[in-house]
């Protein structure tokens, strides 16, 4: 990828490396997780883990920029999952369609 190749001016291999290795995860595909999500993947964040339980929806699309038309009506972490791998084949993505609760949180997290 062109941008972590100018990225690794700034962080060198050793940064980028520590950026590989890193695991997120992101509670929400929602107009915070998409953009988050969209940059930790662009940085080249080796493994993300995104929990929603919502599917996208028309009333998302103006806020959400992961979503179009065309993913209505499907889980958003399925469709953010295909869209971040587009962006970063090399990054593990994982999407868990539940919602995030104090039952499950420990074995989620």
């Amino acid at each position: 990828m062109a941008v972590i190749i100018r990225q690794k001016l700034v962080i060198g291999d050793i940064g980028q490396q520590k950026l590989i290795q890193s695991s997120v995860l992101i509670i929400g595909a929602g107009g915070l997780g998409c953009p988050i999500s969209l940059y930790l993947v662009s940085a080249g964040i080796g493994h993300v883990t995104i929990i929603d339980d919502d599917i996208v929806s028309l009333s998302n699309l103006h806020r959400q920029i992961l979503f179009n038309e065309s993913d209505i009506d499907i889980p958003k972490v399925y469709v953010a999952k295909a869209k971040l791998k587009a962006i970063n084949s090399a990054a593990k993505i994982d999407a868990i369609w539940e919602r995030l609760t104090l039952k499950n949180a420990h074995d989620l997290c």
